[in-house]
C-alpha cells in the first residue's frame, strides 16, 4: 500500500500518471506501475525498485491513451518485484485495480476464487480484488455495480481505484475505512484521482474527498458518489488554496492529527514485504540475521530516548516471551556513562525515528566498541544509525513532520513483534501453530487501528472534560505499562500539562497519595492477562475520590460502571494491544492541546531530531 493517481480526459494519461507518482515518492515505495486504456484494451507497465525503472520501461515500450491509473507500492503480501507490483489485472485482463490497504480475508476469498477456476499471477492480496470484481461483472453489469458487490465482501480498510476495458470512459474509486484518502480532482473536461493531494495539485485545486463506505464513478465530465449499500450521496467540491506543504497536511488541522490517522497506512507499510500471512513466515533480510546468529544470542539490550525507549519497553517483553532471550531496556543517554557490561552474544537494538539522535548514536558507538552486534530500527533511510549498524529495519512510515512522534511509535512496535516472532522461529522457542496464529492476527491490525480512529469524536469529548486539569496520572501493567509512559509523554509534550506514569502495581507505594478529584487517572485496562489487577487499581482510585478514564476493550461489562470515562478499543491479543491502546491516548493529548490553544506540531522547547547532548 502506498500512493495512487488516476486520470481521465483529453490528454495523454501516461505522462500525467508518471508525474503524479513522482510527487508521491516522498511516501516511500519499493515498486511502481501504470495501466492505460489503449485501443480497446488495458496496457500495463510495471517495475520493481525506483520510479526511474518504470520510466525506462515506459520509454522502451510507450503506451498511449486518455485514461489510466498508477501506483507506488510498499509490499505487504509478496516480494517487491515486478510480478507483485500494482496495477493488478483480472483473469481476462479487462479489469485492472490499484489498491491501498490489506485485505484481511484475502485467504478465504482467494480459496473461493481458485475453486471457481481463477488463476493468480501474483502473491498479493490486491490481485484478489481484481478477480472478485470480474467475478461479479456479468455481461450486462456496470463496472460500478461489480465494484460495489466486490468491496462489500472485503474486510479491512481500503482505497481502491478501478478501470475496465469494457467501460473505457469510466473510472471507479472506493474508500473503505481509513487506509488512506481518495481525493477526486475536477478539471476542465478532465478528472483526476489520488491518494494524496500533492499528486494532482498542479492540475487542479478543485477537489472532493470520499468518506469511508463511499464509491465514486468518474468520467471526464464529472463524478457521482454512492454508498456501498447503493444510496446516492452528494460530496461537495472544495477549492483548495494550500501550498505544497499545506497540501501534504490535507484536510487535517495539524500534521500530528494527520500522522495519527496515517497509522492505518503506516502499520501496513511497516509489514511491507516482511510477512507471509499464508505460511506464517517473517522475512527481515536487511537485519542480516541468520539461524546460526539467532542461536548464539544470549542477551538483547534495547536502547532509545523518549518515545523510542517506550517502544523498546514493549519490545523487551515480546522478545523474552516469544524468543526466550533475556532482554532489557536502557535509556540511550545513560547507557555509555555507566560502563555497561557487553558480553559475547549480546545484541544491541537502537530505536530512533530520525536515526540521528546524538545520545542514541553515542550509545551505539559504546556498544560497538565493546563488541556487541548492532541493529537499528529507524524511519529515515540512509541515516547515521542505519549506516553504522550490522543490520537494520526501516519503519517505512513516510516522513513524520509533527515533533511529537505518533506513527513512528506504533511502527516499531510492529517491527519488534516481527523480530520477536522471527527469533522465536529460528531458536525453536515458538511452536508453529502459535507462530501462524500470531502472524495471522497482524492482518487485522490496520483495520482495527482504523476503528480506533473512527472514534475520535468521542475522545474529543473526554478531552473537553479534562482540558483544564493541571496534573494527570497514567497507570498500566504488563505490555501496556510502557503505553502509560508514552501517553503521559504525549500529554506533557504538546499540552504542557504535568503528567506522570507508573506501573500500576506501584500505585500503593506512593503515588496514591496524590489521588483526589483534581487529578485525573488514565488507566490502561484492556482485557489482557493483567486485567483483574487493573480492575482492582481502578476501584482503589475511585474509592479515594479520583476521576478515572479507562482505556478498555469493546464489550467490557465491568470497567464502564466503575469509571468516569471510557476510551474503548477493539479486542486484540495482549501482544499487539499496545498498538491500539496508544491511539486514543494520542488523540486525547492532541485534542486537549488544541483546546488549550497550544502549538501542536511545534511544541515549545522541543525539536524533531535531537542532535545535541
Amino acid at each position: 500500500m502506498c500512493g495512487i493517481v488516476a486520470y481521465i480526459g483529453p490528454r495523454e494519461a501516461a505522462p500525467i500518471l508518471m508525474e503524479g507518482l513522482k510527487r508521491l515518492e516522498y511516501r516511500g515505495y519499493d515498486s511502481a506501475g501504470i495501466a492505460v486504456q489503449q485501443d480497446g484494451k488495458i496496457v500495463l507497465r510495471r517495475a520493481a525498485g525506483k520510479l526511474s525503472n518504470l520510466v525506462r520501461a515506459v520509454q522502451a515500450r510507450p503506451i498511449r491513451g486518455r485514461a489510466g491509473i498508477g501506483h507506488t507500492r510498499w509490499a505487504t503480501h509478496g516480494e517487491p518485484n515486478e510480478r507483485n507490483a500494482h496495477p493488478h489485472a483480472s483473469g481476462s485482463g479487462d479489469i485492472v485495480v490499484v489498491h491501498n490497504g490489506i485485505v484481511e480475508n484475502f485467504l478465504e476469498l482467494k480459496e473461493e476464487l481458485a475453486a471457481a477456476g481463477v488463476r493468480f499471477r501474483s502473491e498479493t492480496d490486491s490481485e484478489v480484488i481484481a478477480h472478485l470484481i470480474e467475478y461479479h461483472a456479468g455481461a450486462d453489469t456496470p463496472l460500478f455495480e461489480a465494484v460495489r458487490r466486490a468491496v462489500a465482501r472485503l474486510r479491512g480498510a481500503h482505497g481502491i481505484v478501478v478501470i475496465s476495458a469494457r467501460e473505457p470512459d469510466t473510472i471507479v474509486a472506493a474508500r473503505l475505512g481509513n487506509a488512506g484518502g481518495v481525493t477526486v480532482g475536477a478539471g476542465d473536461g478532465e478528472m483526476f484521482l489520488a491518494s494524496d493531494m500533492p499528486a494532482i495539485l498542479d492540475h487542479t485545486r478543485r477537489m472532493a474527498f470520499l468518506d469511508s463506505g463511499q464509491i465514486a464513478v468518474v468520467t471526464r465530465n464529472g463524478f457521482s458518489v454512492q454508498t456501498v449499500d447503493g444510496k446516492a450521496v452528494e460530496v461537495p467540491i472544495q477549492t483548495v488554496t494550500w501550498d505544497a506543504a499545506a497540501a501534504e497536511k490535507g484536510t487535517y488541522t495539524h500534521f500530528m492529527q494527520k500522522e495519527i490517522h496515517e497509522q492505518v497506512r503506516s502499520l501496513g507499510d511497516t509489514m511491507a514485504g516482511r510477512v507471509d500471512f499464508e505460511d506464517g513466515e517473517i522475512y527481515l533480510p536487511t537485519l542480516n540475521l541468520t539461524p546460526a546468529l539467532a542461536r548464539k544470542i544470549k542477551r538483547v539490550i534495547l536502547i532509545g530516548c523518549g518515545t523510542a525507549s517506550h517502544a523498546g519497553m514493549v519490545g523487551r517483553i515480546l522478545i523474552e516471551r516469544l524468543a526466550r532471550i533475556p532482554a532489557e531496556l536502557e535509556i540511550a543517554s545513560e547507557f555509555r556513562y555507566r560502563d555497561p557490561i557487553i558480553e559475547p552474544g549480546t545484541v544491541v537494538i537502537a530505536i530512533s525515528q530520525s536515526g540521528e539522535t546524538v545520545d542514541t548514536l553515542a550509545a551505539m558507538d559504546e556498544a560497538r566498541r565493546k563488541g556487541a552486534t548492532l541493529w537499528s530500527i529507524v524511519n529515515v533511510v540512509g541515516s547515521q544509525a542505519m549506516r553504522i549498524s550490522d543490520g537494520y529495519l526501516s519503519m517505512q512510515t513516510g516522513p513524520e513532520i509533527g515533533v511529537a512522534s505518533t506513527k513512528a511509535f506504533t511502527a516499531p512496535l510492529v517491527d519488534l513483534f516481527l523480530l520477536a516472532v522471527l527469533l522465536g522461529r529460528m531458536r525453536g522457542t515458538l511452536p508453529v501453530d502459535e507462530r501462524k496464529r500470531r502472524v495471522a492476527e497482524l492482518r487485522l491490525l490496520p483495520g482495527l487501528a482504523g476503528e480506533c480512529l473512527a472514534r475520535e469524536s468521542a475522545v474529543a469529548g473526554v478531552a473537553a472534560a479534562l482540558k483544564d486539569t493541571t496534573h494527570c496520572l497514567y497507570l498500566g501493567r504488563g505490555s501496556n505499562m510502557p503505553i502509560a509512559y508514552e501517553g503521559a509523554l504525549k500529554l506533557k509534550e504538546i499540552s504542557y500539562i504535568h503528567a506522570e506514569a507508573y506501573p500500576a502495581g506501584e500505585m500503593k507505594h506512593g503515588p496514591i497519595a496524590l489521588v483526589d478529584k483534581t487529578m485525573p487517572v488514565i488507566a490502561l485496562a484492556p482485557r489482557d492477562p493483567w486485567y483483574e489487577k487493573m480492575l482492582n487499581q481502578v476501584e482503589q482510585t475511585k474509592s479515594r475520590g479520583g476521576t478515572v478514564v479507562a482505556v478498555c476493550t469493546d464489550g467490557d461489562d465491568k470497567i464502564p460502571s466503575k469509571v468516569d470515562f471510557t476510551l474503548p478499543i477493539p479486542d486484540i491479543s495482549w501482544m499487539l494491544s499496545p498498538v491500539l491502546t496508544i491511539i486514543p491516548l494520542q488523540l486525547l493529548a492532541y485534542h486537549i492541546a488544541v483546546l488549550r490553544g497550544c502549538d501542536v506540531d511545534q511544541p515549545r522547547n522541543l525539536a524533531k531530531s535531537v542532535t545535541v547532548e
